[in-house]
């Protein structure tokens, strides 16, 4: 087994409903190292580039708004990196199916995240689905100099 990081973020609607440490303490029972670990105001333009995958997609707008935390009414969210052994699969399997209502009970979104009397999807968190998403979404939102270990070879410096 390999050593990995893994991108987590804590949702608006997390955020909103006072749901951060419960998340907090469920990713604590996987044992894994935080290295890195802010609160953000998430940006049009990060937002969209965090979900390049879904642009083109009806629901691209919304899910954009709902990461900025426009549905809300919040500024940030809470964005962490997790290291350890096999972290990208374990956060997937502890997080639950992305829709709610799917999600196994035991999980983190099967136990907090709701679909609203509105329809809106609350499923309280984002993490990598695998190792490639998790480099480039943790380079989205963190520098390297903000993680607690290197992770990437460091590119080489430009010269002006």
């Amino acid at each position: 087994m390999a050593a990995q990081a893994t991108l987590v973020l804590i949702k608006p609607d997390a955020m909103k409903r006072a749901l951060t440490g419960a998340v907090l303490a469920r990713l604590d029972s996987l044992q894994l190292e935080i290295i890195g670990a802010k609160v953000v105001r998430v940006s049009q333009a990060l937002a969209e580039a965090h979900y390049e995958n879904i642009r083109g997609k009806p629901f691209f707008d919304e899910t954009v708004a709902y990461l900025r935390g426009a549905l809300h009414g919040t500024a940030g969210i809470l964005a962490l990196v997790y290291w350890g052994e096999e972290a990208v699969a374990r956060v997937r399997e502890l997080a639950g199916a992305t829709h709610p209502e799917k999600a196994d009970p035991s999980s983190i979104r099967g136990a907090l995240g709701r679909i609203t009397s509105a329809g809106l999807m609350e499923n309280v968190l984002h993490a990598s689905s695998d190792l490639q998403e998790a480099e480039r979404e943790i380079r989205l939102w963190f520098q390297p100099q903000e993680l607690l270990r290197s992770l990437w070879p460091a590119e080489p410096m430009r010269r002006a």
